[in-house]
């Protein structure tokens, strides 16, 4: 618990259901080391603690389609490609702190975890991936996760959307949000960093993105701003 300030703000009745959840997460999900990189007891918790938050309130059946998490002991490299505005793809080489890979395993640079610890309070990088994985269970990643019953598909769209355009707009000016900048890559890592700052810093997310902090709060089903708050009154 002592990695997440949200975990450890948690009701003792919901911590014993994050401990439970965690320990599932541990027996059903596999951890491989790349390149020769040995991990040990600690670490397979933290991350297993981490990955389990998001689903804390929705069950891990969310993660059903995906067992394995490779961790790497710093960045890795992979080839991948990218389309030009006049429509010719481009091979791109590029190094990476984290992947999550459609159908297949989560990717992550244990040296990006560790650093977090000293790190602005922002940035879960397991948080982040999982997210991922949570918006591609309708398909590509794109911002849009399936949502539940009742949740209005038009409104976060058109919130989601406002909010990413304004974020966007803000950094061609030079104006700053307090959200990484690296959530104006595209929509899907939009939502990538502000479900990881949901549960990091969320009153970053509440005071500057009200109406997607409503949704993801209906999402996710949990409202970590009032959680932290109140443990802080």
């Amino acid at each position: 618990m002592r990695s997440s300030s949200y975990a450890q703000a948690l009701p003792r009745k919901d911590q014993q259901r994050l401990r439970r959840l965690t320990a599932r997460f541990l027996r059903t999900k596999s951890f491989e080391g790349a390149n020769g990189f040995s991990i040990n007891k600690s670490m397979r918790v933290r991350i297993a603690l981490h990955a389990s938050l998001p689903v804390l309130n929705l069950g891990l059946e969310y993660y059903d389609d995906w067992i394995s998490i490779v961790i790497y002991p710093g960045d890795f490299r992979v080839q991948d490609e990218h389309m030009d505005e006049y429509g010719v793809v481009h091979p791109e080489i590029m190094d990476l702190c984290g992947q999550s890979l459609s159908q297949g395993p989560i990717v992550l640079s244990w040296e990006a975890i560790r650093e977090e610890a000293v790190a602005p309070a922002d940035h879960d990088l397991v948080i982040h991936e999982c997210a991922h994985k949570l918006d591609m269970l309708n398909g590509a990643a794109n911002g849009f996760p399936p949502l539940h019953s009742g949740m209005d598909a038009r409104a976060w769209a058109r919130d989601f959307h406002d909010a990413y355009r304004r974020l966007c707009t803000a950094l061609d000016s030079r104006d700053r949000y307090r959200l990484d900048p690296y959530a104006a890559e595209d929509p899907a890592e939009f939502f990538a960093v502000l479900s990881e700052t949901f549960f990091t810093a969320p009153h970053y997310v509440r005071e500057d993105f009200s109406a997607v902090y409503d949704h993801l709060q209906r999402f996710y089903r949990q409202d970590p701003d009032s959680v932290i708050h109140r443990t802080k009154s």
